[in-house]
């Protein structure tokens, strides 16, 4: 059985800058964009991953890792199994949240809005982009899917190899993307004395308002 852990003395002071509404623009994706190329930067580890936070038919929460691979006004994109987990939460319940935790940087970006099924033509672009290997890895996993053992996996992708070792892999018919459309955007910068700034985009009539939040 596990003992107890007093974890109460594990904290730090959150000094690395402030936000102020002055410095807010208009549309919340301009700010995205120039908080994701400062991740970029600062050679933040992995700096487009993003927690994806869907529900199941009984209403439980589940949060993964995604990598976010493209984004505009229209919204942010990833790519997943449709078979997966993940899928079959969107498939019931497309309202979803992301979450970019750059904590080097004192900051989050909470994003919640709907997930909406990208068309084959857009997935395929996409997936001819891919490393070989990737590709051949997106047809031996039925990801979420029950397995016996490792082996399993890597004996179908030796498989998956030889049969496409002529010309380009195809894409599976149960490989695809998604596309979330936000309709809110909570910025937060760490504060010292845990006085820390955060502010609240959302959508109202096609016209994005903002306000402060307490922390």
């Amino acid at each position: 059985m596990c003992s107890v852990s007093d974890l109460s003395d594990i904290r730090r002071e959150y000094l690395k800058g402030g936000l102020r509404r002055k410095d807010l623009p208009e549309h919340p994706m301009a700010l995205f964009e120039q908080w994701l190329e400062q991740a970029k930067q600062a050679e933040v580890l992995d700096p487009t991953a993003m927690s994806l936070a869907t529900v199941d038919e009984q209403g439980r929460p589940f949060q993964r890792i995604v990598l976010l691979k493209q984004f505009d006004e229209q919204g942010f994109v990833f790519y997943t199994n449709l078979g997966s987990r993940k899928s079959q939460h969107i498939a019931h319940n497309n309202q979803v949240s992301l979450l970019f935790p750059w904590q080097s940087l004192e900051r989050q970006i909470h994003i919640t809005g709907t997930a909406e099924k990208l068309g084959p033509a857009e997935a395929l672009k996409y997936f001819m982009t891919r490393p070989r290997d990737s590709q051949l890895g997106a047809w031996v996993s039925q990801q979420s899917a029950p397995i016996s053992a490792r082996g399993v996996l890597e004996a179908k992708f030796l498989e998956l190899k030889q049969k496409f070792a002529k010309g380009e892999v195809p894409l599976p018919d149960f490989w695809g993307g998604y596309r979330v459309r936000a309709d809110s955007f909570e910025f937060w910068q760490g504060g010292a004395k845990r006085l820390h700034d955060r502010f609240l985009y959302t959508l109202d009539d096609s016209r994005w308002q903002v306000e402060r939040l307490a922390p």
